[in-house]
């Protein structure tokens, strides 16, 4: 038996995520290198755009870590 059900998300579903944030994450940087190439450019929603971007890689990171067994005892 495996204890895989202690956690609220599988290693499939956790992967799945994980691809959906990346393309999400790449996305983003798209759009704010088009948004800076256009001068001048909102400050505002650059600044939104990049929040949001941190906020994806701070999940990415989590949930990358979640798929990382402890090592560490």
């Amino acid at each position: 038996m495996s204890n895989d059900t202690s956690d609220p998300l599988d290693g499939e579903a956790i992967r799945a995520k994980l691809e959906a944030l990346k393309t999400e994450h790449r996305d983003l940087d798209e759009v704010i290198d088009r948004l800076i190439e256009k001068a001048p450019f909102d400050q505002l929603q650059l600044q939104r755009l990049k929040k949001r971007k941190l906020g994806l890689k701070d999940q990415i990171t989590r949930l990358e870590s979640q798929l990382i067994p402890d090592i560490i005892a």
